[in-house]
């Protein structure tokens, strides 16, 4: 588990970590979201072990990470800007990283390489933006580390590319004790494949919550009322969040169990009522908007 607490980092005059406290539960897929200069690649450098924070402390599984050799060897860190070796091919920077990470599986290395159509003797240099993307990500796999820690890592990808990742991802988890931290601008790259999210603004922790609880207890309806005030009514029993009408049709957000909210709306037997997935920007407009933020200004 990482856990940080009450961590501070800035730069001259500029903060670009302010009291952050957040925990990342093993074997779930984090995503950390925020809009650029929020602080997301800075905590993550801290989470990596490669900056100190100013004030708090940063732990890998009860360990402080920076200083600490052993703590860093469970951890693979992409940053937005990969570096490679001048003139190197996959297969060197394989061998470059197999030197830090002695559980580096060479062999799938070679295979997931084949899979993903990249030469293992070609310069990395003369690959694409995508394409050094999935070489990072293969290679981040093969160290084989407990967690690894991706910064922006499907921006440049393709979307065929960015389901492939994915779907690495997904087979990690469910072989080994493997815990994906994802940070991105775009709630959209990590809606199918994040167990808990959390938003990162202006150096802070704005929210962190797990999607699956999120979506148990927050539902979005569209329903037509017999009557304006059978849907008074039933707005004064429902917690509503926000609702728009266009006609005769209601679209509302409610929290609440969805049997209950269904009980309720169905007990004024409305001409027609339906539950809408929601999405996971919807989610997170809906649970911030409540507490005073525009967080449509944060996402995209």
């Amino acid at each position: 588990m990482i856990t940080a607490v009450h961590v501070k980092k800035q730069f001259d005059k500029v903060l670009a970590v302010d009291d952050v406290t957040v925990t990342i539960k093993e074997r779930q897929v984090f995503g950390l979201i925020g809009t650029n200069g929020a602080g997301k690649s800075t905590f993550l450098r801290m989470v990596s072990g490669i900056l100190k924070p100013d004030s708090g402390e940063i732990l890998i599984d009860e360990r402080p990470v920076y200083g600490n050799p052993k703590a860093k060897a469970d951890i693979f860190y992409i940053p937005d800007e990969q570096y490679y070796l001048p003139n190197a091919t996959p297969r060197d920077m394989a061998h470059f990283y197999k030197d830090f990470y002695p559980k580096f599986d060479m062999a799938r290395f070679d295979e997931m390489l084949a899979r993903f159509q990249l030469k293992a003797r070609r310069k990395v240099n003369t690959f694409s933006k995508g394409m050094k993307k999935q070489l990072s990500v293969l290679i981040g796999v093969c160290a084989n580390t407990k967690y690894m820690l991706c910064d922006e890592t499907f921006d440049g990808l393709d979307p065929v590319m960015r389901q492939a990742v994915k779907s690495v991802f997904a087979g990690e988890l469910a072989e080994r004790d493997f815990t994906p931290v994802i940070v991105s601008h775009n709630l959209r790259e990590l809606e199918d494949i994040c167990d808990s999210v959390g938003i990162l603004h202006q150096g802070g922790v704005l929210m962190q919550k797990d999607l699956e609880e999120m979506k148990l207890n927050i539902h979005n309806i569209q329903c037509v009322f017999q009557s304006p005030d059978d849907e008074r009514a039933a707005f004064e029993l429902l917690d509503i969040i926000k609702a728009d009408r266009r006609g005769s049709l209601t679209t509302f957000t409610a929290r609440g169990a969805e049997e209950e909210i269904m009980l309720k709306l169905n007990s004024f037997t409305p001409v027609f009522s339906e539950i809408l997935p929601l999405t996971l920007e919807e989610i997170f407009i809906s649970e911030t908007e409540v507490v005073g933020y525009d967080i449509k200004k944060l996402i995209f």
